[in-house]
């Protein structure tokens, strides 16, 4: 697979009926190993060993009625009580970050309500701290600490 700009971490990747499959420890089964979700694992690895968030609180595709639709938010990150505090949106690495990425997700915020939004493609990665009073995000210069969350 893809070097991308995070560390390297192991996978258990397997062939599958359909081609290579990879286990998602957050979902507990081996999903489909494409350049999304080549990115999805490697960042859940990232924020999980490198920023100290709790495997336990971080859900991968997870089901969001937007509008009566059923929409898949890529990760969503949760506190102690188990409210949502952070999505995570992710690109395969040949696809370019752009304001409607950000749209995509925030259209999902409308519905969590959440104070994080992050958005990668395995190359470049954005962090945004969301005021809910405002309605507005401020960037962050990288993804914090879990514990500086103070969720």
């Amino acid at each position: 697979m893809l070097d991308l700009n995070l560390p390297k971490y192991s996978f258990k990747i397997k062939e599958g009926s359909e081609g290579l499959c990879i286990f998602d420890r957050c979902r507990g089964k081996y999903v489909a190993l494409t350049p999304e979700e080549w990115v999805r694992q490697n960042m859940v690895e990232y924020l999980i060993q490198a920023k100290n968030f709790p495997a336990a609180r971080i859900g991968n595709e997870v089901t969001v009625m937007i509008n009566g639709m059923r929409k898949r938010s890529d990760t969503v990150i949760y506190d102690k009580e188990m409210r949502p505090r952070a999505i995570v949106e992710y690109k395969a690495p040949s696809v370019k970050i752009t304001p409607k990425v950000f749209d995509q997700i925030a259209n999902y915020n409308f519905v969590l309500n959440v104070d994080v939004l992050i958005v990668s493609n395995g190359l470049a990665h954005y962090c945004c701290r969301m005021d809910s009073e405002t309605k507005k995000y401020m960037f962050l210069r990288e993804i914090p600490e879990y514990q500086s969350l103070n969720w």
